[in-house]
């Protein structure tokens, strides 16, 4: 998920912590409750059916009231700020799908998408067919902030921000102008309840969940941001949390900044892999015969593109293909299955870029439907938790090191997003500070849980998964080859361990590997079928649809 307000095309960036010790209220695990939180751990939840409400822009009325089908709705009341409850009320909308196995029933298991920002009512109708949705009451929410609980809004600035991933000089002192403005507008529209926005308060409105739903411990899942959320509310409510899983972890040593540049990092490294795949099949793909070669010539395709934008088919349907969106494609390509797709789509935006002078290059309209189903469009929407929650971390306010870094990014690790992960956030600005230091992260007093990461991983960079491992001490899930965000549901191998987990309670070994989705079955050059090889039937724009309907792609924060 982007901390930048209008990118939206962006496999989802999250962002990890530098932690340090602190903590407001634990509630022990006898399950006494602070007397100032007692009205709030035993408030009444009156459920209901979920109302799906009026759609967003781009969802269909029929598929947006299937997000909500079968879940029961409710909202509770939490404590703006927990330190002095008195302060004033915020409101965090759950959802309930019960077990469907009632009588193997063994509690509730709390969901959390990632972001931060991410929103989780839906969460439980995406675990409906799997295995853990028998034993468990699934239970979404929107923490505080985001969707159907009490909103935090930015205001959106004077001037559109850009967005470049090899930006000139003069554009680094714009992105950083972007980034100022960014921070006014969320300044102004934070309100009073900005600085409540936490990580940490997050966690303490889950055991607020857990007490009203009358539990004595939860079980959590998490993808993504989630991991950290997962890891800091087992940190402050040990007693009451039972067995966890975080998938795709982020690192627990690292600050938001440095785990948006990994972002940038893991998209060369996608880029890379892909670049040689292609190359040991140039008599298919034609774009070089050494990973050298073919970066040189798509290098030199982003520059045409840059120059003179292939056109996009499709009114409304997103951008038109420029260098940046191009770089979007070449370092957003890192899930093995669809590197054939990849590669088509990659050549046909060659092919336009290569139309004669005088002549507008434009891609048909299948073409421009896949790109629309991977790489989505940008969006305007301006929900401001990621520019709050994001700097309840330490943030440089030189701008020299954020320049130098951005210089250093658009040379290096130019795919992807690119330089835009090393550039300056509204937090370079922030005028007031968290209310509290970064938790504390550690395991006492709960079970081993399990950390899931893949590698690859274009979200979450690999690394931060065996260090969230080693700093709880849990077991460690890693698939390799794997350029996907987010296992469980999509990795078989992985499910299986989970399942097996959350259902049994039968742990994984301390370090287990699964192997990752396969790459597409296309010949390499000099082998045998390789002359004989064919791109697969069907048109682009179905293919795509594909690799997302099977959980190919998969999308969380």
């Amino acid at each position: 998920m982007s901390g930048r307000p209008r990118l939206a095309r962006v496999v989802g960036l999250t962002a990890g912590l530098a932690m340090a010790a602190g903590s407001l209220v634990v509630v022990p695990a006898s399950g006494a409750v602070d007397t100032a939180l007692a009205a709030y751990y035993n408030q009444k939840v009156d459920w209901a059916a979920c109302v799906a409400g009026t759609p967003p822009p781009g969802w269909p009325p029929e598929e947006w009231e299937k997000q909500f089908a079968g879940l029961e709705c409710a909202t509770i009341v939490v404590p703006m700020n927990y330190k002095k409850p008195s302060d004033g009320d915020l409101t965090v909308a759950i959802s309930r799908r019960k077990a469907a196995d009632p009588a193997h029933r063994q509690g509730v298991l709390l969901l959390n998408p990632g972001g931060p920002g991410g929103e989780g009512l839906t969460m439980p109708n995406w675990m409906q067919e799997e295995k853990i949705a028998g034993p468990y009451d699934l239970i979404g929410f929107d923490p505080r902030g985001t969707g159907r609980s009490t909103a935090l809004e930015c205001e959106l600035p004077p001037t559109d921000s850009i967005f470049e991933t090899r930006p000139t000089d003069a554009q680094i002192k714009q992105i950083a102008a972007d980034a100022e403005a960014t921070e006014k507008g969320c300044a102004a529209g934070g309100g009073g309840i900005r600085k409540y926005i936490s990580t940490a308060n997050t966690a303490r409105d889950m055991d607020v969940i857990r007490g009203v739903l009358a539990e004595k411990k939860i079980n959590f899942f998490g993808y993504s941001y989630g991991t950290y959320l997962g890891a800091v509310y087992g940190s402050l409510f040990p007693g009451q949390l039972n067995r966890s899983v975080l998938d795709s972890s982020m690192h627990p040593d690292w600050l938001y900044y440095e785990q948006a540049k990994e972002v940038s990092m893991s998209a060369k490294e996608n880029f890379e892999a892909l670049a040689a795949w292609m190359a040991e099949r140039d008599s298919i793909y034609h774009f070089g015969k050494t990973p050298a070669a073919v970066t040189a010539y798509l290098n030199d395709v982003r520059a045409k593109v840059a120059k003179r934008p292939v056109a996009w088919p499709l009114p409304g349907g997103g951008s038109d293909v420029d260098g940046p969106f191009f770089d979007i494609i070449l370092g957003g390509s890192g899930y093995r299955p669809m590197w054939d797709l990849s590669a088509e789509l990659i050549g046909l935006i060659r092919d336009a870029a290569n139309a004669p002078a005088g002549k507008k290059p434009a891609l048909s309209a299948d073409a421009g439907k896949a790109l629309n189903v991977l790489y989505g469009k940008i969006k305007q929407t301006y929900q401001g938790v990621f520019q709050a929650v994001s700097c309840e971390a330490v943030w440089s306010k030189d701008p020299k090191g954020y320049e130098e870094q951005m210089r250093l990014f658009r040379e290096k690790y130019p795919y992807g997003p690119g330089a835009m992960q090393a550039g300056p956030t509204n937090c370079g600005y922030a005028k007031w500070s968290p209310q509290e230091k970064l938790v504390d992260l550690k395991r006492k007093g709960y079970p081993v849980g399990l950390v899931i990461g893949a590698e690859f991983d274009p979200s979450t960079q690999y690394d931060g998964s065996p260090a969230m491992a080693s700093a709880l001490n849990n077991q460690l899930i890693s698939v390799s080859d794997e350029g996907s965000h987010g296992q469980y549901g999509s990795n078989a191998c992985a499910t299986q361990k989970i399942n097996d987990y959350l259902i049994k309670g039968i742990l994984p070994g301390s370090r287990t590997v699964c192997a990752g989705a396969p790459r597409p079955d296309v010949p390499a050059d000099g082998t045998a079928g390789a002359s004989a090889a064919k791109k697969p039937a069907g048109s682009l724009a179905d293919r795509a649809a594909e690799v997302v309907a099977e959980g190919k792609l998969n999308r969380r924060y």
